[in-house]
């Protein structure tokens, strides 16, 4: 069973025993955001929000909103139903579902962070991700890995980090820091082959490879609305995972995935 549909059947079950899939004066919104509303007026131009390729959407349930990123943006209304129907078949579909489900979770208390950090939080949050790193990799696997040949590794161990998903400023904190090695891919054909901080955008085929060279993987939560998640997971190979940003929200919280997301809101 698909990733998606696994989330969706745990957030069926949510529902139903939080009595709500039967109240029939709830509605859900959702609407696309303008890149001000989504992620304010950072000093830094280059993130996906500002560059129009990747939209915003936002949800609304009760008194709590949820968001999602997509590339497929337009509005929605219907009840929790309607959202459950969905056949999750397109962007578009997977976008209302996630921002959804951040939505309601957020209403019952289960999740937090479930909106778009702004201004120039999204710097103090790679910051924050990059100390978070340093101190895993410290601790794990990564700390000990030695050659192919048997010998340690000259000078300082470098932890391999995958970045799935182009997000500047994380890029620039992990790279700038001198302390890891780094490989980033993304589907945008404009970011190929473009270099952040020394380091080459590498397109998301080369996925399988570059997560097989890592030690950890960090990916956008995006790839829970863009239907690629499972060709990532079916790859990890028992390797650490943390998505990051306010789209994983909920259904990393429902399928136990770790997520990184200080600065949302």
């Amino acid at each position: 069973m698909q990733v998606l549909d696994l989330c969706r059947d745990k957030f069926r079950e949510l529902i139903h025993s939080h009595d709500l899939a039967g109240d029939e004066v709830e509605v859900i919104t959702a609407r696309p955001l303008t890149p001000e509303e989504a992620i304010g007026s950072p000093t830094r131009r280059d993130f996906p929000l500002l560059k129009g390729r990747e939209v915003m959407i936002q949800a609304r349930f009760r008194d709590s909103n949820g968001q999602a990123y997509t590339d497929m943006p337009a509005p929605f209304q219907g009840r929790l139903a309607d959202v459950i129907a969905l056949p999750l078949r397109t962007n578009y579909e997977r976008a209302v579902f996630v921002a959804t489900c951040n939505a309601v979770m957020r209403h019952l208390g289960l999740v937090d962070h479930t909106l778009h950090c702004r201004d120039n939080e999204p710097e103090e949050c790679a910051r924050l991700l990059r100390e978070h790193v340093e101190h895993i990799t410290s601790c794990g696997a990564a700390a000990g890995r030695v050659t192919a040949a048997g010998h340690p590794d000259e000078g300082p161990v470098r932890p391999r980090v995958a970045v799935i998903g182009l997000q500047p400023a994380i890029v620039s904190a992990l790279a700038g820091a001198g302390r890891f090695q780094v490989r980033v891919t993304d589907m945008d054909p404009a970011n190929i082959g473009t270099s952040r901080q020394g380091v080459i955008i590498e397109g998301a085929e080369r996925n399988p490879e570059v997560i097989g060279w890592a030690d950890l993987v960090l990916s956008t939560g995006t790839v829970l609305a863009n239907g690629t998640v499972e060709g990532l997971l079916a790859v990890l190979s028992g390797k650490p995972i943390i998505f990051y940003g306010v789209t994983a929200a909920g259904p990393a919280k429902l399928m136990g995935y770790e997520r990184f997301c200080p600065c949302s809101r």
